[in-house]
């Protein structure tokens, strides 16, 4: 991002902003509240493709019916330590906080807690659920899959979502580690923050359905749509730096996703019939296995190990997962959300659409 065009807004403005646009969509209060914090941490943890850029995404599914602003949870079946749930097509974002808050709790009482959910959409970025488990003093798993765009190895057809699968672990650290990432090489989002800015993707990044590799963003961003172009797994194409293994991965979130909630798959998932997304979520209370700080210390020591361990030519700083966006957080409590022109384009028309004059952008 060209910090010299970006317009800094405090966090707080951006989060009400955010929070008073669901409202004025019928989202109900509460949930209004938990869509546009899952918003602004990603914009805090300086993740800008799942942040309020997606703010006006979220307002178009809803306007043209894609989606429900109402989550109506229904739970189709539970045990004691598992439970799979239909979100009624309402916003994925209360979804996800509903089905990690039901697997917490199952594990705070039977050591671990597996939800799937069904019939959801676009729940943000997956990293703020593990976070709720961590919170927690738990281990938290989440996955969820989303609209193709990944092709297989081998392959240049886009068959499944970006995928993501997320792993996040206390430590006895100011940060936990937090592994929030695609299984693609990147993802859809990131590819819309190059196009904002007319700036070319590393090539590498996506395939076109001839195997030639794309690198113009705003064009990528159409031939996604009509599926000329896929992107390709972590990895890259082929097996040679590991395509096959990001491509393993991104198949075992789709089951993970659509099996266990009898849901949609793959070419399914398509905006004519709605999106109807399917995501995962695992709490494991660790105090089942070992004290809480015994094993804070342990993963906390891993990764003080590997930030230590031996830098590569050039290189001053090995970070670990989940490192930089908490500095990102640090920094841009103080310095407010760095939003380029096009955002604030999006931002200024979602404000006089919805008369929400009382903010000042």
């Amino acid at each position: 991002m060209n910090k010299q065009e970006a317009q800094y807004i405090p966090a707080d403005t951006l989060v009400n902003f955010m929070k008073d646009v669901f409202i004025k969509l019928d989202v109900p209060v509460k949930d209004a509240e938990i869509c546009a914090d899952v918003l602004i941490r990603s914009d805090l943890r300086g993740i800008e493709s799942h942040g309020c850029q997606r703010l006006k995404m979220y307002y178009d599914r809803i306007v043209q019916g894609v989606q429900s602003p109402k989550t109506n949870l229904t739970i189709l079946k539970e045990t004691a330590t598992t439970a799979r749930i239909d979100a009624g097509h309402g916003m994925g974002h209360v979804a996800a906080y509903r089905g990690m808050k039901l697997a917490i709790k199952k594990a705070k009482e039977f050591g671990t807690g597996a939800v799937s959910v069904g019939n959801s959409t676009h729940y943000g970025i997956a990293g703020y659920y593990s976070l709720m488990a961590i919170k927690e003093g738990m281990i938290g798993i989440t996955c969820t899959n989303a609209r193709p765009s990944i092709a297989p190895t081998f392959g240049v057809d886009a068959m499944m979502g970006t995928n993501p699968l997320t792993i996040g672990v206390p430590t006895d650290e100011e940060f936990p580690f937090l592994i929030d990432c695609a299984t693609s090489i990147t993802q859809r989002g990131k590819v819309e923050v190059k196009a904002r800015t007319n700036e070319p993707v590393p090539e590498g990044w996506v395939t076109t359905d001839e195997g030639e590799l794309a690198t113009d963003s705003r064009q990528i961003l159409g031939d996604l749509i009509s599926g000329v172009n896929a992107l390709l797994p972590l990895g890259g194409a082929g097996e040679i730096l590991g395509g096959h293994k990001g491509y393993g991965y991104a198949a075992a979130v789709e089951i993970l996703s659509a099996a266990l909630s009898d849901g949609p798959f793959m070419k399914d998932l398509t905006l004519d019939k709605g999106y109807k997304l399917g995501h995962f979520f695992l709490a494991i209370d660790i105090e089942g296995f070992l004290p809480l700080q015994t094993f804070k210390t342990i993963s906390g020591s891993i990764l003080r190990g590997l930030r230590e361990s031996k830098k590569a030519p050039g290189q001053d700083r090995i970070f670990t997962a989940g490192e930089k966006e908490y500095i990102s957080e640090i920094e841009r409590e103080k310095t407010g959300i760095p939003i380029m022109p096009s955002i604030l384009e999006d931002l200024k028309f979602l404000q006089n659409e919805l008369n929400l004059s009382e903010y000042a952008f």
